[in-house]
């Protein structure tokens, strides 16, 4: 039976199994799956054993992994088990945690071994690795996908719920895809990178895979915290998830962008799952692809090389033997660019990135294939870089623009290869991304990893306020999917209700550009109900939020149909003089879909 880390967390607080019982299952599995290589090292089971059952001694409700088995990517340090990036000529044994780890271990997580890698974290197709080609369980003649092929394999073969991976260009996300699993690629800095040995240490970020979303973002919300040891961190707290958003934006590539490199039945699944997100609700949006291609060639063809030259010159210079030739022709590259070139690349990923901004300006996330086909292990290991390129074109760009991604299971095709696809925005929006992958996800039905288990119901939402939060009634161009929407979703709102205000209002169109309606209190029961949506911010989003509201508009009390009250736009009854009463349209969004 595969579970899920929602599924073990909820059996052991009820006391229907044990921390220590789940663990015992765990090493049995991996007994039993009898594939060396998907794990570089194993801990001692008595010890692990021994941890779990120390579980017993802690609040359980206060541990949200509590006595979840988690397998960790073995460029990640865990106190006591060598620290390889596969390759054993570079392995030392930390005395701590990563500080990844050490929170996993924090909310109740036990940590069952350090999985295989493309050699420090260099490849998407996890076959360059001295420690064998783990075996994809999914479609066994396929890769297993990289650089976190372990991690990903583990979890699709239902040997733990959880495993840490790590992404740089795309090694979170083309695993998930090929082992149908769900890979979060956070936000750079969410997650702190201390104890992580770097393949390009300014776009590296720890990532996540699970069977479902929700088990990923449980897992997020205990990683995502500043760290005062990595000097990458950055404050990032994760907004809630909701339910899927009404008049949410997607945006899609034109038509002829799209590269599959021959590979129909990807087109097809890719257009199949454009589809189910309009049947969701979403609109598809397109926008041009070229400039994010070209960010990707600048990361292989650019100076971030380097960076992965640093981090083995001195082995290259001893013991150039001890490397994988395929990572050592990749990486020895770096050592040849000038510091002129370093910079006008810099110059031009700048501008690249303000292109970039005008995109999502128009839409509130991506919808693109994690890869754009799949590959076999006979053929990789032919032709290793030209195909393990293919296998970046949708992934190499996005931590050089700064993006949170999300990749999920889309398909599975009747040649039995698995097909995927990922979300993408700008950092800071991955709990929105985890809002429309959950539903996407759910509505495939797909059966979850590679046992055909099917997936568990998706949990409700709840749309309550967390912490400091305050509630803010928008009834305008702040709705989703319109147009200044993403003020605030930029500020990490998030929409907890579409409902209605009391029968106390009527709604006027004014005169700005863009549209926007101003909405004024009359006497009690003698307006129009207006159709709104209930978003939360934080107090020091909704600071800021303030601070971006124009005259007329200004912030009052509104009363909802059911009694409760919030903050929200109200307009200034001297500026209506001429304004047109649309109230008969019961909302700003009726009212513009007339317009047309």
């Amino acid at each position: 039976m595969t579970e899920t880390v929602a599924e073990i967390v909820a059996a052991h607080r009820a006391g229907l199994t044990t921390p220590k019982d789940t663990v015992a299952r765990t090493f049995a599995r991996i007994r039993a799956h009898n594939d060396p290589a998907i794990f570089i090292s194993l801990r001692d089971e008595t010890d692990a054993l021994a941890e779990a059952e120390s579980l017993a001694a802690r609040d359980a409700a206060a541990l949200p992994l509590y006595g979840v088995p988690v397998a960790v990517k073995d460029n990640i340090d865990v106190a006591g088990l060598p620290t390889t990036a596969a390759c054993p000529a570079f392995a030392y044994t930390p005395a701590r945690d990563s500080t990844a780890v050490a929170r996993l271990r924090a909310a109740g997580a036990i940590i069952i071994g350090k999985t295989n890698l493309d050699q420090f974290a260099t490849g998407l197709v996890g076959v360059r690795s001295p420690y064998g080609i783990p075996r994809n369980p999914v479609h066994a003649d396929l890769v297993p996908g990289g650089s976190s092929s372990g991690s990903a394999v583990a979890v699709s073969a239902g040997l733990v719920p959880l495993s840490l991976g790590t992404d740089t260009a795309g090694s979170g996300r083309v695993p998930a895809m090929l082992n149908n699993i769900v890979g979060l690629k956070p936000s750079l800095g969410m997650i702190s990178t201390s104890g992580l040995v770097p393949a390009c240490r300014t776009l590296d970020c720890i990532s996540v895979f699970s069977l479902t979303v929700d088990d990923a973002v449980a897992a997020l919300s205990v990683l995502a915290a500043p760290d005062p040891l990595d000097p990458f961190s950055r404050d990032r707290p994760l907004a809630a998830v909701t339910a899927f958003p009404e008049g949410v934006k997607l945006g899609i590539p034109r038509p002829g962008q799209l590269i599959f490199f021959g590979d129909k039945a990807a087109d097809a699944a890719y257009g199949a799952a454009a589809a189910r997100f309009v049947k969701l609700g979403a609109q598809l949006v397109e926008f041009d692809l070229e400039p994010f291609y070209e960010t990707a060639r600048l990361l292989y063809e650019g100076p971030w090389v380097a960076e992965r030259y640093l981090v083995i010159r001195d082995l290259l210079a001893s013991d150039p033997d001890a490397i994988h030739p395929v990572t050592r022709e990749i990486t020895i590259g770096g050592a040849r660019g000038s510091a002129a070139e370093t910079f006008a690349a810099l110059y031009r990923l700048q501008a690249l990135r303000k292109v970039a901004e005008r995109t999502f300006a128009n839409v509130d996330a991506l919808v693109l294939p994690t890869a754009p086909t799949a590959y076999t292990t006979s053929d990789v290991l032919a032709n290793p870089i030209e195909l393990n390129s293919r296998l970046g074109t949708y992934t190499n760009f996005v931590n050089l623009l700064d993006l949170c991604g999300l990749a999920v299971p889309a398909a599975m095709r009747s040649d039995g290869v698995p097909f995927g696809i990922t979300l993408l925005a700008p950092a800071g929006r991955d709990a929105a991304l985890a809002s429309l992958g959950r539903a996407f996800h759910a509505d495939t039905a797909l059966p979850v990893g590679a046992k055909a288990t099917p997936q568990p119901p998706l949990a409700p939402v709840s749309p309550s306020l967390h912490g400091d939060e305050i509630a803010v009634v928008v009834v305008g161009a702040h709705l989703s999917g319109m147009a200044l929407n993403h003020e605030l979703t930029a500020l990490g709102g998030r929409l907890l209700e579409a409902t209605t205000t009391a029968p106390d209002y009527k709604l006027y169109a004014l005169s700005t550009t863009p549209p926007k309606p101003g909405m004024l209190r009359i006497d009690d029961g003698q307006g129009t109900s207006m159709a709104v949506e209930l978003w939360a911010l934080s107090a020091a989003s909704f600071g800021k939020f303030v601070n971006l509201i124009p005259p007329p508009l200004s912030v009052g009390t509104i009363r909802l149909a059911d009694g409760r009250t919030a903050k929200g736009f109200l307009v200034e009854p001297a500026a209506l003089d001429g304004a047109r009463d649309i109230s008969e349209f019961g909302g700003w969004r009726a009212y513009m879909a007339q317009k047309g």
